[in-house]
């Protein structure tokens, strides 16, 4: 397979310099498509975006949000599909086999194209090989919150608790691999501390026990905020790299533990191969939409960030959470396969 998509993408990308050679040459304006380009006649049909989760989550949500955006700003046909199972693997590796045309796209996430190839033994695509990336969607806020009955204040409360009391405090993730399985993870490495991990079968039945004191905390913001403004559960630190715009008055775990990050985080990917000048009119397109302030209000009502950038970017962004997450994952010897 991977060899297959390395060839088109050589030929691609070939193709798509000599026509921005010849464009330069004849004195057309940098960036713009002529008539002949892969970018001026696309898309020539309906764009599938493959949401390899289920309907209803942020995944889900900012696929849709993007899709009806695109429609409305471009008048592009754009479906939403959910092809859910295996971790996203099953949605994902159907677009790694999709023809590289731009017309079917992945919304992908961390697990799908950073930390599922160390959670599974048998990967159905390579996700450093087989996606070419256009660009980083949003970030999703991951919150610290705790039972309110706990006298746990601070990221040092806790961290102080958990070392005078090895074990004694438990945190709940959506199931092994989960987002919020990474960061308490995480925490424990680089704190050196021993929390207990309790996997749920998604974030729902993981916010009762939270509340009902079963379990002391877990990592969330859209549905663990309400709560947090009912005062039902408290809300201790963010675990992203910087505070939330939604609840700036809370400080981060990396201004106690420095050097911590983790959050849940979103991306738009094409089949490998896919011809450069689409790749880059997809990008406009689709960072325009985040940069508009109506989505980031849309999305920061629902825990997260928008975070446009460009191929490249997204393209180190990725390498550099595979790496981080591997080393994590080796450490605590997961497989869910």
């Amino acid at each position: 397979m991977t060899t297959r998509f390395q060839t088109r993408r050589t030929i691609r990308f070939s193709a798509a310099t000599a026509c921005l050679a010849l464009g330069a040459l004849f004195g057309a304006t940098p960036g713009a498509a002529s008539a002949s380009s892969p970018a001026a006649a696309y898309p020539s049909q309906p764009i599938h975006i493959i949401v390899p989760f289920g309907a209803g989550g942020l995944t889900d949500i900012l696929a849709r949000l993007i899709a009806e955006q695109l429609t409305v700003n471009e008048g592009w046909q754009v479906v939403v599909e959910n092809k859910t199972g295996a971790g996203g693997n099953i949605g994902a590796a159907e677009v790694a086999r999709s023809r590289p045309d731009g017309h079917t796209l992945l919304m992908g996430s961390i697990g799908t194209n950073a930390t599922n190839p160390f959670l599974y033994s048998k990967m159905p695509y390579d996700p450093t090989q087989d996606f070419a990336p256009i660009t980083l969607a949003a970030t999703g806020t991951l919150l610290l919150v705790m039972n309110s009955s706990l006298p746990i204040q601070t990221t040092q409360q806790l961290l102080d608790h958990a070392r005078r009391h090895p074990g004694s405090l438990q945190y709940a993730s959506g199931g092994m691999g989960a987002s919020q399985h990474l960061a308490g993870e995480l925490l424990k490495s680089m704190a050196k501390v021993d929390i207990q991990h309790v996997p749920y079968k998604g974030l729902a039945p993981a916010i009762p026990d939270v509340l009902g004191g079963r379990v002391a905390m877990t990592f969330d913001m859209a549905t663990a905020l309400p709560y947090v403004q009912q005062g039902k559960l408290r809300a201790i630190a963010v675990a992203n790299p910087e505070r939330s715009s939604a609840l700036p008055e809370v400080p981060t775990i990396g201004e106690t533990v420095p050097g911590y990050a983790a959050s849940a985080w979103y991306g738009l990917f094409a089949p490998a191969g896919t011809p450069a000048p689409v790749i880059q009119r997809l990008n406009t397109a689709v960072t325009t939409i985040l940069r508009s302030p109506e989505i980031k209000e849309k999305l920061v009502a629902l825990g997260a960030e928008p975070a446009a950038s460009t191929p490249e970017e997204l393209d180190s962004f990725v390498k550099a959470e595979s790496k981080k997450w591997g080393a994590v994952l080796k450490e605590i010897d997961i497989q869910l396969d």
